[in-house]
């Protein structure tokens, strides 16, 4: 992941450079608002002007009526702080959305709402092994208001392009106002979960297969498995992280009346509240379905170890046999039963074979072997 940062790094400010719409010469001569991927005035349903700088689209949107919708990605303090000033952003929350790795909220400010989701994609793998990337996240941070929505999203998933057109696509629902898009965004967001969920449910199943197998592995493949299983469980961690604390959020924006939400749109919220609620179950059941598997396997190498110890035991007693009549009869006396008869050495080999024969036979009656 280290080096995807690098080379995003490297190449980002490049792609910024050659950006066609907000870079110098289009409407921003000192480059700094070349983080904008979408910049556009929405009125009555329909986009009515394009290729246009923030501070132009709110007074448009202000003169002539809609709202603005602005979408950056990965902005930093000085291309965010104009943005930020223009619309009235509170500090606070523009601290949040220039530094990612923020926990799902929403925060009320005065004039507009803040709003954070946790964006997950699943990551294909043709084996999951100990060391296998299972989810990757991102986020989505919006400030919405009266007449805009401005969308910050860091991470290389979670686009909102698809988005943006689909909504375009039923003006009638983009009429509501920006609480249109924000629910546009959560509904996307959530149904993202519960694409990922069914994935990790067959990573989950797959494990499951091989630790209850019929035929187990033993040692190193014992330890494959646990090294999976623990590998899996902090990925669904990840995912729980994501999930969890956007519960909340989604149940003030379904149930409580705000301003800044229509109350058609509000209905809506209900809905991705209730597949939230959904993926969340789903999500603490892998959790615990986890640990029954992780102690499961721990269980049965518990169990494979006290078998192999008991093997080892009846081993070493059926040896400890011939050790100890060899060990007598190796002894230096001159004066020792049966030395010096003639079949004294085929009467102890016999005797030998004859113990170590019931004592093996004991130890396979009982299972020991």
């Amino acid at each position: 992941m280290s080096m995807i940062r690098e080379l995003r790094a490297v190449v980002r400010p490049a792609l910024r450079r050659g950006h066609t719409g907000y870079g110098p010469g289009a409407g921003d001569p000192a480059g700094v608002l070349s983080s904008v991927v979408d910049c556009a005035v929405y009125r009555d349903g329909a986009r009515v002007k394009d290729h246009l700088t923030p501070h132009e689209a709110l007074e448009r949107a202000r003169s002539d009526g809609g709202f603005v919708w602005i979408g950056l990605h990965e902005p930093n303090e000085q291309e965010f702080s104009g943005i930020a000033a223009e619309f009235g952003l509170h500090p606070l929350a523009v601290e949040d959305a220039v530094h990612a790795h923020q926990r799902p909220k929403l925060e009320r400010y005065d004039d507009s709402l803040f709003t954070v989701f946790k964006t997950i994609h699943y990551v294909e793998h043709t084996e999951l092994t100990a060391t296998s990337e299972v989810v990757e996240t991102g986020e989505v941070m919006c400030f919405t208001g009266r007449n805009f929505i401005i969308t910050v999203r860091h991470g290389g998933q979670g686009s909102l392009r698809a988005l943006r057109h689909r909504l375009e696509d039923d003006p009638e629902l983009l009429a509501k106002g920006p609480s249109a898009v924000l629910h546009a965004i959560a509904d996307q967001v959530v149904d993202g979960y519960i694409a990922v969920a069914d994935a990790v449910q067959d990573d989950i199943d797959e494990v499951e297969i091989a630790v209850f197998s019929s035929t187990p592995g033993r040692g190193a493949a014992r330890g494959a498995d646990a090294g999976r299983i623990y590998q899996l469980k902090r990925e669904v961690l990840e995912f729980k992280r994501a999930v969890s604390p956007l519960l909340r959020p989604m149940q003030l924006l379904s149930e409580r009346p705000m301003r800044l939400v229509d109350p058609d749109i509000q209905t809506y919220f209900r809905d991705v509240a209730d597949h939230l609620a959904r993926v969340n179950e789903q999500v603490v059941a892998f959790d615990d379905l986890l640990n029954s598997i992780l102690q499961a396997n721990l269980a049965q190498a518990t169990v494979a170890q006290n078998e192999d110890m008991r093997k080892i035991t009846a081993w070493a007693a059926i040896i400890a046999v011939p050790t100890m009549i060899c060990g007598v009869y190796g002894m230096n006396f001159d004066y020792m039963p049966e030395l010096k008869w003639k079949y004294g050495y085929p009467l102890v080999m016999a005797l030998i074979f004859t113990i170590c024969f019931s004592i093996h036979r004991g130890f396979k009656r009982n299972g020991w072997l």
